[in-house]
């Protein structure tokens, strides 16, 4: 699984202009997506990662600081522009393995007490948040 991981102050995410998910205090953005050899286990350990990542101001962690995620599914981590113009999806896991996957994730980090909010599995959304320093990672199982 890959994930990039931003520290916000504040961000949402809309469906047909709807607010379906957001934090309103310092936290951590996440867009996350999975690929074909991903499986249950990389989901759990995803979500310990984000738990625990120290990516909050003076090194704290969701976990320690009690801080919010925003979780959102994004397949296009996977893309590829090695050749051409045109980005490849290939290494993208279809939508049929990506959401059980995506879903056990948030399930995870909610059962270690994290606040989570989402997206839509899927949706054509529209994100929006404020970074903050900014301070943006790539995390991976």
């Amino acid at each position: 699984m890959r994930a990039v991981v931003t520290r916000v102050t504040a961000a949402a995410v809309r469906v047909d202009g709807e607010v379906v998910g957001s934090i309103t205090e310092p936290g951590l953005l996440v867009l996350v997506a999975a690929t074909h050899s991903d499986t249950s286990e990389q989901a759990e350990v995803m979500a310990r990662k984000l738990h625990e990542l120290r990516a909050l101001r003076d090194e704290q962690s969701c976990a320690t600081a009690d801080a919010p995620l925003l979780v959102i599914s994004q397949f296009t981590l996977y893309g590829s522009t090695r050749k051409g113009r045109r980005p490849s999806w290939s290494a993208a896991a279809a939508p049929e393995q990506a959401e059980p996957l995506v879903e056990k994730v948030v399930e995870q980090l909610r059962e270690r007490g994290a606040r989570v909010s989402t997206g839509v599995f899927g949706a054509e959304m529209a994100v929006e948040s404020t970074n903050d320093g900014p301070f943006t990672l790539l995390v991976e199982t």
